[in-house]
């Protein structure tokens, strides 16, 4: 038999000086049998570091031809591609490709060592952003992972504090490619 998708609901309210945008959102987020909640809570940051009205979660690990997150423009062209975890070069030239700015957000105590390995292959991706969150910061997202949560994200001069109204993790993020 095969494993469903565990589904978290989300009240994400969003107060980012940086690009001055405030909203409220109501995610729904399918888990995958093999997901860890790290994993969604770095879905949850990277929703909210790029959120707009049309960003949406995809199929994601369901599907292998979509990122976890994408914004479509009213063609239907993909305006935004957003990959979470460790992808292949030839999985994130591809997605350069199909899209106008393609960006990464690694987290795992390996990324160095995935980062070196492809840094050269796609070098030549202008449209490419790879993004490490610190594993004390992803591991501090993990412990806000619940299936109903109501959080707050504040985004002021790169910083991001996500909150539950208990707990606060910051998440300073590493940049080791900015995409044009």
């Amino acid at each position: 038999m095969a494993l469903k998708a565990t589904i978290y609901k989300a009240d994400l309210q969003i107060a980012d000086m940086d690009r001055n945008y405030y909203a409220e959102h109501g995610l729904t987020i399918a888990r995958h049998p093999s997901e860890t909640d790290e994993r969604v809570m770095i879905r949850v940051l990277a929703f909210a570091l790029h959120a707009s009205e049309s960003l949406t979660f995809t199929k994601g690990l369901f599907d292998t031809d979509e990122p976890d997150l994408w914004q479509k423009d009213l063609t239907g062209a993909i305006d935004t591609w957003i990959e979470i975890g460790q992808p292949d070069d030839k999985r994130l030239l591809r997605a350069c490709g199909r899209a106008e700015h393609v960006f990464v957000y690694s987290y795992s105590a390996t990324s160095s060592i995935w980062w070196k390995g492809i840094a050269n292959k796609v070098d030549r991706a202008r449209n490419l952003t790879v993004i490490n969150i610190p594993a004390e910061a992803s591991a501090g997202l993990e412990k806000l992972a619940k299936r109903a949560m109501q959080l707050q994200c504040t985004i002021q001069d790169g910083q991001v504090w996500l909150t539950d109204s208990v707990d606060t993790v910051l998440v300073e993020r590493e940049t080791l490619k900015a995409g044009a």
